[in-house]
C-alpha cells in the first residue's frame, strides 16, 4: 500500500497541535491548554439565525462563492473596520473556515517552484499548504528581541528572483505578536519593490489589547496584491460553524472560485445565514469577549512574572509564548513531561515551526478558573524542574 500513496503527502508532518489534544483526549482530569478553540459559546442571537434558517427550510446550495447578503455584509465589515472596499460580486468568496482560503489561495497563485515566503513561528496550514501547491517554502525567522515581528531588513533578505508571495501572518498565532503601522508600512515598501503578492490571515484581527488592528490591506498600493483571509471562528467564536472568507483582485478570487467550486461547491448555507446576523449585529458580543480575553492574558503575564518565567508580553490573538530554555529541555520533551506529571497539556513551540524551539504555546481561551489552576500547576512544575537543577 506504501507504494500507492502520493510521495509529496506522505511526507507532509502531521500537526503538532493535534498530537498532544488526541493524548489529552484519553486522560481522565487533565486540564488542555494547547486548543486555540473560543470557550464561549456562540452568541444567542447567532444561534438563533441559523436555528430561524433551518426552520424557514433553507437548507439548499447557496451560490459557490456565497450568499449575496453575506459577501455584501462582509464588504460592508471591511469597509467599517479598514476604510477598503471591495466589490462583493467578484472579490469575495464565502469558504469553509480560513484554512480553506488559504489552501486555495496559494493554489490560486503558485507555479511549481515559487517560492513561499513564510514567517514562523506561526500557524501550521501555511507551509504544508504551501507544498502542497507545487511552492518552495522559504522560512523567514521571527525573533524574540523583535518581539516576533517580522522586520522589512528580514523580508528583504529572503526574497529571491523566484519569490511569488509573502504569508503574513498577524496577530500571530502561536506568539500573539501583532504587527503595528509603522512596521507594516516599511514591509509595503519591499513587497512594492520586488512586485510581489501577499496572502495577510487576518482571522485574530479583532482580538487586539494594544491598539486597534492594522491591516496591510489599508496601506497605499497594498489592495491590488494582497489576498485577505478572515473568518468568524476566532472573533465570533463560531469554531464548528466551519466558516471563513477571502477578499481580493477579482482575477485572484476567480481562480480561487474554480478550486472551491471543484472542492468544496459551497460554504454550508446555515452557517452563512448565521454569519450575516454576526456581522451585522455581533460588534458587543466581540467586544465583551476581547475584554475577558485581556483580563487573563494580564493575569498570565502576571504569573510568568512572580514564577520568574520569560515571556514578551504579546498583544494579539489569544496565546502566549512563554520562554523554557532555561531548563535545558527541548520544547517536546518539556511539554510531555508537564502533561505526564502535571496532567495539563500546552503545545511545543516546535509545533510551529523548528525556530520555536525553547517555546511553548498556552492558549488562554479559557476560563479564568481553569488557567488558574493549571497556571498554579506550571508554577510548581517549574520551581521542581530548578530544584532539580541545583542538584
Amino acid at each position: 500500500m506504501k507504494n500507492l500513496l502520493s510521495e509529496k503527502t506522505v511526507a507532509l508532518k502531521p500537526s503538532g497541535i493535534r498530537k498532544f489534544f488526541d493524548i489529552v483526549s484519553e486522560m481522565d482530569d487533565a486540564i488542555s491548554l494547547g486548543v486555540g478553540e473560543p470557550d464561549f459559546d456562540t452568541p444567542w442571537h447567532i444561534r438563533d439565525e441559523g436555528i430561524y434558517s433551518l426552520e424557514k427550510g433553507r437548507t439548499f446550495y447557496t451560490s459557490n462563492a456565497g450568499l449575496k447578503e453575506l459577501k455584501e455584509e462582509i464588504c460592508y465589515y471591511t469597509k467599517r473596520k479598514q476604510g477598503v472596499t471591495y466589490n462583493p460580486v467578484n472579490e469575495v468568496l464565502v469558504t469553509v473556515g480560513g484554512s480553506e482560503a488559504i489552501d486555495i489561495g496559494l493554489r490560486a497563485v503558485i507555479n511549481p517552484g515559487d517560492e513561499v515566503l513564510i514567517p514562523q513561528p506561526s500557524f501550521v496550514s501555511y507551509e504544508p499548504c504551501a507544498i502542497m501547491a507545487g511552492g518552495v517554502p522559504v522560512i523567514i525567522e521571527l525573533k524574540a528581541e523583535n518581539e516576533f515581528r517580522l522586520t522589512a531588513q528580514e523580508l528583504e533578505e529572503a526574497i529571491t528572483d523566484k519569490t511569488k508571495i509573502l504569508v503574513l501572518p498577524f496577530p500571530n498565532n502561536p506568539t500573539g505578536a501583532i504587527m503595528e503601522r509603522s512596521d507594516l508600512e516599511a514591509i509595503a515598501e519591499v513587497i512594492r519593490k520586488h512586485d510581489i503578492l501577499v496572502m495577510s490571515d487576518e482571522i485574530y484581527a479583532e482580538l487586539t489589547y494594544k491598539e486597534k488592528h492594522v491591516s496591510i490591506i489599508e496601506i497605499e498600493g497594498m489592495r491590488e496584491r494582497t489576498i485577505l483571509i478572515n473568518g468568524f471562528s476566532k472573533a465570533f467564536a463560531m469554531t464548528g460553524w466551519r466558516l471563513g472568507y477571502a477578499c481580493g483582485p477579482k482575477e485572484i478570487i476567480e481562480q480561487m472560485l474554480k478550486l472551491h467550486q471543484f472542492a468544496i461547491m459551497c460554504a454550508p448555507t446555515t452557517s452563512q445565514y448565521a454569519a450575516v446576523e454576526a456581522l451585522r449585529n455581533g460588534d458587543e458580543d466581540v467586544t465583551q469577549m476581547r475584554m475577558a480575553y485581556n483580563q487573563r492574558r494580564r493575569y498570565l503575564m502576571h504569573a510568568f512574572q512572580k514564577m520568574g518565567l520569560e515571556c514578551f508580553e504579546p498583544f494579539g490573538a489569544f496565546y502566549v509564548f512563554p520562554c523554557i530554555k532555561e531548563f535545558g529541555m527541548t520544547s517536546e520533551e518539556f511539554a510531555s513531561r508537564f502533561l505526564v506529571e502535571e496532567k495539563v497539556a500546552v503545545v511545543p513551540g516546535t509545533a510551529f515551526g523548528d525556530c520555536g524551539e525553547g517555546y511553548l504555546r498556552i492558549s488562554y481561551a479559557y476560563s479564568l478558573d481553569n488557567l488558574k489552576l493549571a497556571i498554579g500547576k506550571l508554577a510548581s512544575f517549574v520551581e521542581k524542574l530548578r530544584r532539580e537543577k541545583q542538584k
